[in-house]
């Protein structure tokens, strides 16, 4: 996503030839229509009070079902049987896409950095019977080599669609399958492969490398399967100096089990599927337990949620199919019959880092209906849209302006008002160029892994023209917890529950939180139903800590999280229980509730809030928005010799404190959760750091420890 600004350039194609008539038609006709299209909010039962086992609190259950949903239809209850028949029901439709190769380079930047460079062409894709048989060659192919029937497997690799096909491979053998993040660290590498005993690992042959390096604190690996096509010259060499393992191409392997096939083993409905490696924002990552009933049930259950769902959309997948979001997307996709076109977050766009000059990114090629993100890549959309838009200035800027306030209004008084006539209007003059950054025909939004704030979704749904199906879950509910409907207008809930699942709120008395809260009930967020996973591999204290099972058998998750119920039934997440630190003079500071405040500050990429219990104020890592903050020193007229010394000067700490002081005050901060002092940090804060998650969330644990000594002066 960066650089995702510069695809506002769009917005130069904007003349003055009859912008004028224009301008005067974008104000007269909206103050004609607005009392015709505007009415009454209706206010919708969303969820509704149900009676649960368990510990006491207020539960909610989704209004559209009294029985928890748990398949799609008659027959799928695992994901191989789901699998198997959405392959033979939708078997001539387009399936998995994957944009063809042409060329690839190196350049050197100004400061000697090198980067690579491609060419992409068009979508090529497999039909979803040709999926099937890819993955029923691969499944033999396993036989063939010789995996051991009673040990895992695991995937280490980017997002594709020879990693979704692998993935159903191995279901076909009943092989438990360990997923894991292509950007983790040696320790946490070689502590999910050895805890698990994995056998048999796909992976990029980018990462061949890395294993090779660490193959001796490998136990147990037998077998390496690695994506061919993105082989290099002297791959033959590396594969060749890697002679503890069996080491093949993954055509090789699907060329294997075609020559010979062998009959299915397929898994039941409670086997484990996924064993899940959370991000590890605290410590080692912890194996989530996923059984095949788990996915499949929050696969069916989100199908109820998204409007009009089927085989004319088409779906673009580039987040981690490692993260249980990304993973539950595309077993949503499976479900529908939906085409899923495979990118990356550096060719998603038109001028993506990775993107060639002149060479169309993923969204504009692929022109997707369906897209999943999170906070932080929508964040960077809005930011690249505003940017653009204040560089044009003049008439397009009023433009702009006008359209977003008559759109705004429009969908804070109703959807109907905010699709309908005056929004064939500004699509027209305004909105319409602004969308072809993300292809021009996406139509709905899904949205997870962190917070969302409501400046962004507004600007989402008025910019892009679609509504955000915002979702809350986590790995130990498959995901499946909540999710906003698609004509839900209101902007920080999650909406109701999952039909997979019931939500209750239990009283937290020490952090102040009460089911008897007036005028919404409050307390930690507690999950139960068809999506709540069996526990951590190998980690029966900490399941036992934060999984229960009730009189009836129903397992329920405590999520640490904090929350509160709308009388419509829809929740709203406001703390969390770990993030809530109290200071000298006894106030509570909820570091996660002050951070998605600041964060909106334009001049914020990323920020930490830290607060120690012995003093009575809170201080912040911040890492600046880099193009921001050098525009504003440019018009300051402050002179330094590089980005690094800008970061140390006070005048730079002091802009930046003056603007998180007045993004504060319009969140109603107290004075005590404004950080006294920030640090800012010029280095931006990856996955490949280790400093945030590979969904953009914060490592709170390492960046303490990797700063500790900048936390330790501010507080000097």
């Amino acid at each position: 996503m960066e650089k995702l600004d510069a695809d506002m350039s769009v917005w130069n194609s904007y003349g003055t030839r009859g912008a004028l008539g224009a301008l005067l038609v974008a104000v007269a006709i909206p103050i004609l229509l607005s009392t015709m299209l505007l009415g009454k909010k209706k206010v919708k039962q969303r969820g509704i009070p149900v009676q649960v086992g368990g510990e006491a609190g207020y539960a909610i259950r989704n209004s559209r079902s009294r029985e928890l949903v748990e398949i799609p239809w008659k027959g799928a209850t695992t994901m191989a049987a789901l699998f198997e028949q959405s392959c033979k029901k939708h078997a001539q439709q387009r399936f998995l896409g994957t944009r063809k190769l042409i060329s690839k380079e190196i350049v050197t930047a100004g400061d000697g950095r090198k980067f690579e460079k491609v060419h992409l062409g068009d979508y090529e894709w497999i039909t979803y019977r040709e999926a099937l048989d890819r993955a029923c060659n691969f499944a033999s192919g396993l036989v063939r080599l010789g995996h051991n029937v009673d040990s895992r497997a695991a995937i280490f690799a980017d997002t594709r669609a020879e990693w979704f096909i692998a993935f159903q491979g191995f279901f076909r053998q009943d092989i438990t399958v360990v997923t894991i993040y292509a950007s983790l660290g040696e320790d946490a590498l070689v502590h999910s492969l050895n805890e698990t005993q994995v056998s048999t690992l796909v992976c990029d042959f980018k990462q061949l490398k890395k294993l090779a390096a660490i193959s001796s604190k490998l136990t147990t690996i037998q077998n390496v399967i690695y994506f061919d096509d993105d082989e290099p010259e002297n791959g033959s060499k590396l594969c060749g100096s890697i002679s503890n393992w069996i080491v093949k191409s993954f055509s090789e392997i699907e060329k294997l089990g075609k020559e010979r096939p062998s009959p299915p083993s397929l898994p039941s409905k409670n086997g484990v599927a996924v064993i899940m490696y959370t991000s590890g924002s605290t410590g080692l990552p912890k194996g989530v337990m996923i059984t095949h009933g788990n996915i499949v049930a929050t696969a069916a259950a989100v199908t109820t949620v998204v409007p009009k769902l089927g085989s004319d959309d088409v779906y673009l997948a580039y987040l981690p199919l490692a993260h249980v979001f990304e993973l539950a997307a595309e077993s949503v996709m499976l479900v529908a019959g939906v085409a899923i076109g495979y990118g990356s977050t550096l060719t998603l766009t038109d001028t993506s880092s990775k993107i060639k000059k002149g060479t169309k990114g993923d969204a504009s090629v692929l022109k997707p209906t369906l897209m999943a993100a999170v906070p932080a890549i929508l964040d960077r959309v809005r930011d690249g849209v505003l940017k653009k838009v204040e560089e044009k200035g003049g008439l397009a800027k009023n433009l702009f302006d006008i359209g977003y306030k008559r759109r705004l209004a429009a969908v804070e008084g109703s959807w109907f008002g905010a699709w309908g006539l005056e929004s064939m209007l500004w699509d027209l003059i305004v909105f319409k160029k602004i969308r072809t950054v993300l292809g021009g025909h996406i139509r709905f939004m899904l949205c997870g892994g962190a917070p969302l704030s409501g400046d962004t979704q507004r600007f989402i749904n008025i910019c892009m023209g679609a509504p955000i199906g915002q979702g809350y879950g986590l790995t130990e509910t498959c995901a499946g917890a909540a999710f906003s409907e698609w004509d839900d207008n209101s902007v920080g809930r999650v909406g109701p529950p999952l039909p997979c699942s019931y939500i209750k709120l239990v009283s937290w008395e020490e952090g102040g939180y009460k089911i008897s809260d007036k005028p919404m009930p409050q307390g930690e967020v507690v999950v139960g139903g068809t999506s709540i996973t069996a526990g951590y591999f190998n980690n029966e204290e900490k399941t036992k800590e934060v999984y229960q099972a009730d009189e009836t058998g129903m397992r329920w998750f405590y999520t640490g999280d904090i929350g509160r119920f709308h009388p419509d039934g829809c929740l709203e997440i406001i703390d969390r229980k770990k993030d809530i630190v109290k200071l000298q003079h006894g106030e509570y500071i909820s570091l996660g509730k002050v951070e998605a405040a600041l964060i909106s500050s334009s001049y914020i990429d990323s920020i930490m809030v830290y607060a120690d219990p012995f003093h009575n104020y809170c201080v912040a890592l911040v890492v600046p928005a880099h193009q921001v903050l050098e525009k504003w020193a440019k018009e300051a007229g402050i002179n330094y010799s590089d980005y690094v010394e800008l970061c140390d000067r006070t005048e730079a700490v002091a802009e930046i404190k003056r603007s998180l002081s007045e993004v504060a005050k319009a969140a109603k901060l107290d004075k005590f959760e404004l950080p006294a002092k920030i640090k800012l940090l010029p280095e931006p804060w990856t996955p490949e750091s280790g400093l945030v998650t590979a969904a953009l969330k914060i490592k709170r644990e390492q960046l303490k420890a990797r700063f500790k000594d900048e936390l330790q002066k501010m507080y000097e």
